[in-house]
């Protein structure tokens, strides 16, 4: 009944698409003056920089409420006290019940006026905003707040506010302060987003109260030197000139001092819809104490090279602030958590990733995992016995009971039982060992192999010395070079074919399909089936069949022959190897391709053949473009409207050479025409 009511609830809504898929939560500081009490989430609109209402905090997700009525209430009182309206932009009920599940409340300057409204001589009150609230029944008495927009694209005005419908009929019940509770995960978190920062770095304008907080705890502020905090907030400033989705939040302590600060720019956040499966978080700043105290979200791409996804600066690496980054990029994604999470070693890392992430897989930087082993056992770490049968345990086991076994082994041979450590690290094993990994997909982000490790993004750029001046002079450049690397292989994948090593077709087929980086992986993997030798039957249940596949190992006259299992459905045409490889690394492994060709499989089902790794997808790194439904008679809307159409048209420019000169050609033919126009109105 839960199902069919989730199903009747999406019919039932009647939301735009641009409000359904652009989840973008403008979040900016409290008010100086404004008092906070420490329990509150303070979210408020970061352009329209109003003094909130003294007695109705802006709505923020968890809040909740007794009933509709007094959710509805709440809401209208706090627009009421800004100086604008609201109204129900939709509700549904249960299917088969006129019991009221859920709402939307949004400001009644939203959508636009229609085609016929547009032509009527009442004057326009609608802009578009953005503005609203979505509430849903959680239990069978209390409401609760899910989606927040505070953003609005206009003025206030409090005068028609007032005179609106819903506040005309707010009687004396609705009008006394609706006090909703908020659930305890949102007490964890304060966003704030600055409008203006004291050069000093700290936040605070006020010199005596400067040095009233030199006493504050420094831990508990971000770490910067004089006018750096102002190198910050200038870059931000610029950014947004040039970038209209460029995002950025400052987090400020009760003191006013600055904290913590994310910022993340339009193309990586389009580039999440492409690559957001598995994302890593690089903390090589924070874990090697670099005077830069640097946090990256990164993806990989269809080349298989590293994409940024955001960016922070951390005051300290507590729970609290982990929870406070993950939660203003989760925003960012529109709410859209990653299948995988990479990460490195660190308690508080892994308890705000279950808070904020609770559905992804979380896993540990097996680099970074097998580098803490060696240095943490003193003299074993210069033992090439030692690290010999590690490495064979770890990147060679297929199975959990093999891994176990080999591990306590070790342990017994090596004389580390006692080594609380190890043994701390072993029962977490699930999260790094790659025998437990095999049902996660990395696209290929996790190094399973030995001797693979994953380099930090801004490897070569950022040095232990280098200062937060010196990363934000080069931060723009580095990007630069990071997406001319990208069209690079974009055109080379598409422009050169590659040299065939085999006359197997399973490459012949690939060539055709994947990225050139990717091509080359999958190309060893064909060259590779030479190894593979005997392939038998060992069971089968129906069309399920389980193959036993040999494989030489090593080159020479003694080779080590391994046996991988590779199950194969004849009917379903799906196949899974022991090894994994296909959820490690995104394409098929030899022992597959072999099962595939003892079967009489022409072809690579196309389930093995990820758009993620496709040449031919297109893909453009501009904001969602959502509905089309501009307003003619509303300058606002114009700008954002033809900058997000030309972006599409250099996106597309970009393709090829003669994609460029198209681009061009129209480029000056659609400014002939405008001009033409302006010429006729001097």
């Amino acid at each position: 009944m839960e199902e069919g009511s989730q199903n009747s609830e999406e019919l039932l809504e009647n939301e735009d698409n641009d409000l359904e898929n652009e989840c973008e939560q403008m979040l900016e500081i409290e008010g100086n003056d404004h008092e906070n009490d420490g329990d509150n989430t303070a979210i408020t609109d970061g352009q329209n920089d109003l003094s909130q209402g003294k007695d109705y905090p802006p709505p923020v997700v968890g809040m909740e409420f007794e009933s509709y009525d007094d959710a509805y209430n709440y809401y209208n009182c706090y627009a009421k006290e800004l100086g604008f309206a609201i109204r129900v932009k939709s509700s549904w009920t249960k299917r088969n019940s006129k019991e009221k599940r859920g709402a939307v409340l949004c400001c009644n300057c939203e959508g636009f006026k229609t085609i016929k409204e547009a032509n009527s001589r009442r004057k326009e009150t609608r802009t578009g905003c953005l503005a609203m609230i979505r509430l849903r029944l959680v239990e069978s008495n209390r409401w609760r707040v899910d989606e927040v927009k505070l953003e609005h694209n206009h003025l206030f005005d409090p005068e028609r506010a007032q005179n609106s419908k819903s506040h005309k009929k707010m009687d004396a019940g609705a009008k006394r302060k609706v006090e909703p509770t908020l659930d305890v995960e949102v007490r964890t978190i304060k966003l704030y987003r600055t409008p203006v920062v004291d050069s000093t770095g700290y936040g605070s304008s006020n010199s005596n109260e400067r040095e009233i907080n030199n006493h504050v705890d420094q831990s508990k502020r971000l770490k910067l030197k004089k006018g750096y905090a102002q190198v910050i907030y200038n870059y931000f400033c610029r950014a947004q000139l040039t970038n209209p989705n460029f995002f950025y939040l400052m987090d400020l302590n009760d003191e006013g001092h600055l904290r913590n600060v994310f910022w993340i720019d339009s193309r990586s956040r389009a580039a999440y819809g492409y690559f957001g499966d598995v994302v890593a978080f690089d903390t090589t700043c924070l874990s090697n104490k670099y005077e830069i105290p640097l946090l990256a979200f990164v993806g990989v791409n269809h080349h298989g090279r590293s994409v940024l996804l955001g960016c922070g600066l951390l005051a300290d690496e507590i729970l609290e602030t982990y929870i406070w980054l993950f939660r203003a990029w989760l925003t960012c994604m529109s709410g859209r958590p990653p299948q995988t999470i990479i990460t490195d070693q660190c308690k508080a890392l892994q308890s705000a990733i279950a808070e904020v992430f609770p559905r992804a897989h979380h896993r540990l930087c097996l680099s970074h995992v097998m580098q803490s082993i060696l240095e943490n056992l003193g003299e074993l770490q210069e033992s090439e016995a030692f690290q010999m049968v590690l490495n064979g345990i770890v990147y060679d086991s297929l199975k959990v009971d093999e891994f176990e076994t080999a591990w306590e082994d070790m342990i017994q041979r090596f004389g580390v039982r006692d080594c609380v450590w190890l043994q701390t690290l072993y029962e977490d094993r699930e999260r790094w060992a790659p025998v437990y990994a095999k049902d996660f997909f990395f696209a290929g982000m996790s190094t399973f192999q030995q001797g693979e490790a994953m380099s930090p993004f801004f490897d070569g750029y950022v040095h232990r010395q280098t200062s937060l001046k010196e990363f934000f002079d080069m931060y723009e450049l580095v990007l630069q070079k990071k997406h001319q690397k990208e069209a690079l292989d974009d055109f080379e994948s598409r422009d050169s074919i590659p040299t065939l090593r085999t006359r197997c077709y399973y490459e012949l087929q690939l060539s055709k399909v994947y990225t050139r980086e990717i091509f080359k992986k999958f190309q060893d993997e064909v060259e590779m089936m030479s190894s593979c030798f005997s392939m038998a039957q060992v069971h089968a249940n129906g069309p399920i069949v389980t193959y036993m596949v040999k494989e030489h190992e090593a080159e020479g006259s003694l080779r080590e022959v391994r046996n991988y299992e590779v199950t194969y459905d004849k009917a379903g045409v799906e196949i899974r190897c022991i090894c994994s490889c296909f959820n490690f690394k995104g394409y098929l492994c030899r022992h597959a391709l072999c099962i595939l060709n003892y079967s009489g499989v022409e072809e690579i089902p196309y389930q093995y053949i990820l758009s993620r790794w496709r040449k031919d997808l297109k893909r453009l790194y501009v904001p969602d473009l959502g509905s089309n439904n501009v307003d003619i008679t509303n300058p606002v809307q114009w700008f954002e409207h033809l900058y997000r159409r030309a972006m599409q048209v250099v996106e597309e420019g970009m393709i090829s050479q003669d994609h460029y000169m198209v681009a061009w050609q129209a480029f000056k033919e659609s400014l002939n025409k405008v001009r033409l126009v302006a010429d006729k109105h001097v």
